[in-house]
């Protein structure tokens, strides 16, 4: 198995919400390498982006109480679960539980405390939990929706998983703030089922003002669809220009939705000392085109191989995906790692 974000290599949504509320009111609302961190980062601190979503909902009085004002509930939805097509299904659902336990929770298990034993409850070291950074924001109350799980790298005996999130808090005022964070979380296999040895959230860094103009284009095109992190990358200043071109011109026949685009990702390709593009802000991976995932065997290989030919069209000269497509040296590039998404990657 191999991995490859800077040339090859070596190598869905859904969410959980600890102590659901009885009903809804709406809300506002890719690994072992070297390096001297394990993920990608900017300066400043580990700040979450903000999310565009708005989860709606209802609320129905009884027969016979009329119904008061009271605090927002924060969204109520299922945990992310593998789909059909994946490569070690299981490695990621060991993933997404760990982030869901640290990343939600109900009033009164807010904490340090409450955050290890729900760890301790997985089977896991405890200690994780002391990981969390921007993943455990301090607040009485927590929703957290993966957007998606993809892999960072993906070997026989060790793997990454990059967990897209949203993520929404309590304020103290009782009003809901949304953001989210994407994070690396790095597993090593173990009997009965994998073990994570580490999670690292993505620290995407502040937001420049005003926005440089590509980027705003990018954040005002309805058919470019970030998360969270991708969206305070952006934002940041830190990613090149020749990302935000190809994400303009791939948005023209395509709906791209983005997973990763700087922070979150591994600073080297997973199992190898090359440095990923990710980190440089000149790579973005997409894990849905046109309302399709990449890693579901019913979106047609055409959608996909058409999408990575684009790609490398709009400047990238390293594309990778689940299609194996003739190119010049590096051009484009498949392995597991890259089953689940199509890889964009510049080298200025």
């Amino acid at each position: 198995m191999t991995s490859g974000d800077g040339g090859p290599g070596t190598g869905r949504r859904g969410v959980l919400r600890a102590g659901a509320a009885a009903v809804l009111l709406g809300v506002a609302g890719c690994a072992g390498g070297a390096g001297p961190r394990p993920s990608a980062s900017g300066p400043g601190t580990a700040a979450a982006g903000a999310s565009t979503g708005a989860p709606t909902g209802s609320r129905t009085p009884t027969a016979t109480v009329a119904p008061t004002a009271g605090p927002t509930p924060l969204p109520d939805t299922p945990l992310w679960q593998p789909g059909p097509g994946e490569i070690q299904p299981d490695v990621k659902r060991r993933a997404v539980e760990l982030v869901a336990a640290l990343g939600a929770w109900s009033p009164g298990g807010q904490g340090a405390e409450a955050a290890r034993a729900r760890v301790a409850a997985l089977g896991l070291p405890p200690g994780l939990a002391d990981q969390a950074g921007a993943l455990a924001p301090a607040a009485p109350e927590a929703a957290l929706e993966v957007v998606d799980a993809q892999y960072g790298g993906i070997l026989a005996d060790s793997a990454s998983v990059l967990v897209v999130c949203r993520q929404w808090t309590r304020q103290p005022d009782g009003s809901v703030a949304a953001g989210g964070t994407t994070v690396d979380v790095r597993l090593s296999r173990a009997e009965p089922r994998w073990t994570v040895t580490a999670l690292h959230p993505g620290e995407p860094g502040p937001a420049a003002a005003p926005p440089p103009p590509a980027v705003a284009k990018v954040l005002a095109e309805p058919r470019i669809e970030l998360p969270p992190e991708a969206l305070a990358d952006l934002r940041s200043g830190l990613v090149h220009d020749t990302v935000t071109a190809a994400m303009l011109r791939l948005a023209g026949p395509y709906t791209l939705s983005v997973s990763v685009v700087r922070s979150g990702h591994p600073l080297d390709v997973f199992g190898t000392t090359r440095p990923s593009d990710h980190p440089l802000g000149r790579a973005f991976d997409v894990w849905r085109i046109d309302g399709r995932p990449v890693v579901d065997p019913a979106t047609p290989r055409q959608l996909i191989e058409s999408f990575m030919r684009d790609a490398a069209a709009a400047g990238s000269y390293n594309v990778g995906g689940p299609v194996a497509i003739a190119g010049v040296g590096n051009q484009f590039f498949t392995d597991d790692t890259h089953h689940d998404h199509v890889h964009v990657g510049f080298n200025s």
